[in-house]
């Protein structure tokens, strides 16, 4: 590495180290807001009720020297690189900000394409009666489609009212899987958003769902809403456009879909398959939904790292205390052969990586200690995963029809009997 070099990956470290030398120098200016932008360099936003200061503009040019030096290419010339900022605009960057430093009013904000939802965690809603799931995973091919399909059979049959939304916008499956191409309703998700952008949703929502006919004669019901309609028509231009803000983020227009249907259909329980991957796409559906998150995973080193990346910065920007309770580890696509060893390697690894970035770092056998922890054989632990099991007629592709005549009830017969557990943990007293 050759001299001055300073990657992106030590900007962070190099700002925290001079924050803790430099307390004095910086301290009338606070608070700082140092913004990343979309290049990866920094600039400091303050106050603009400090900029007549004389006193505080010196404090500010001292601080902003240190700073390029500490970052190099990834900072701005000390004299372009301050910002005066109004209250309303301080007020939106605190929306983004983490705090840097525990002791002082730092905050660091990044500007991003993508990747942004990864940076929040929404609240939860306590008036909501619907318990939302998402079903989510790193990678594809893990059976999250087959899962929900599957699921919301069971919770159909079981008096549960279900409502399943396909988020999965660029490889939409779980529709097809669902729904027979003749019943499919007239419009989906994709139709909604673009609508939503001229202000025509409201005439989207009420042709979005349907009702297939494998669920009739179940004591609950399920209604399917497809990542497109019928006639999915020219469904790329309308991809292109899905993700667009209005004048709100296209997550809090997702939210508001989510709540008009709700509010139509009326379900208890809502499953939802978002996109794989780490895009800000899938983010949505797993931080800014309140919905419990059924985190898939095979036991492969590639689905490891990806799970380590995800859980590494939630634990980074101080998010795990806000995602921890909501997620739980599903094992897919577990093998037949040897399949008790393969849940315990699994196990083993799923602890790893909880503990290592999302359990708080006390004994879980000392109760009197507090904080949240779990030993690595402890049932019902959010690492302690949900299988279901691999068969030769599960790959085949049976139908749901005759769910219980075929493998695939085999398959799935532990993961729904601890998703019962799960769905009874989830749901508070009082709540359907």
């Amino acid at each position: 590495m050759s001299d001055g070099f300073i990657p992106f990956d030590e900007m962070r470290g190099r700002v925290l180290k001079l924050l803790m030398s430099s307390r004095k120098s910086s301290a009338e200016i606070e608070p700082i807001y140092l913004v990343r932008d979309l290049l990866g360099r920094v600039r400091i936003t303050v106050s603009d009720m400090i900029e007549a200061d004389e006193s505080s503009r010196a404090a500010l040019r001292r601080f902003a020297g240190s700073l390029q030096t500490a970052l190099g290419a990834h900072g701005y010339p000390a004299e372009v690189s301050v910002l005066f900022a109004d209250t309303a605009m301080l007020d939106r960057l605190d929306k983004g900000a983490m705090r840097i430093h525990h002791n002082r009013n730092v905050y660091w904000v990044d500007r991003l394409v993508t990747g942004g939802d990864w940076w929040t965690v929404g609240d939860p809603c306590p008036e909501r009666s619907v318990t939302r799931y998402t079903f989510y995973s790193v990678k594809g091919g893990v059976g999250r489609s087959t899962t929900a399909e599957v699921l919301s059979w069971h919770l159909a049959r079981n008096g549960e009212r279900v409502l399943v939304v396909d988020l999965d916008l660029e490889s939409p499956g779980l529709s097809s899987a669902m729904l027979d191409p003749d019943s499919l309703p007239r419009f989906g998700v994709t139709d909604w958003f673009v609508e939503d952008l001229v202000g025509q949703g409201d005439q989207v929502i009420d042709r979005m769902a349907v009702y297939p006919s494998w669920g009739m004669d179940f004591d609950g019901e399920v209604h399917v809403v497809p990542a497109h309609g019928k006639e999915p028509g020219e469904y790329l231009a309308k991809l292109g456009r899905v993700y667009m803000d209005k004048e709100i983020p296209w997550t809090a227009r997702l939210e508001r879909m989510l709540s008009q249907l709700e509010e139509k259909y009326e379900p208890s329980i809502v499953l939802m398959e978002s996109r794989s991957g780490l895009h800000d796409i899938a983010a949505a559906t797993v931080t800014d939904l309140d919905a419990q998150v059924l985190l898939f995973a095979i036991n492969s080193d590639s689905h490891w790292i990806d799970y380590d990346i995800l859980f590494d910065h939630w634990r980074t920007h101080g998010l795990a205390s806000r995602i921890r309770e909501r997620l739980a580890i599903v094992s897919g696509l577990t093998p037949e052969l040897e399949p008790e060893q393969y849940l315990q390697r699994f196990r083993e690894q799923a602890w790893e990586l909880f503990r290592g970035h999302l359990y708080d770092d006390v004994d879980p056998a000392d109760h009197s200690a507090g904080g949240y922890s779990f030993d690595i054989f402890e049932e019902g632990a959010p690492h302690d995963p949900l299988p279901i099991h691999w068969t030769r007629g599960l790959a085949a592709g049976a139908s749901l029809q005759y769910l219980e005549r075929t493998t695939v009830h085999q398959a799935y017969t532990q993961f729904l009997a601890r998703f019962d557990e799960l769905m009874t943990t989830n749901r508070e007293p009082g709540l359907p």
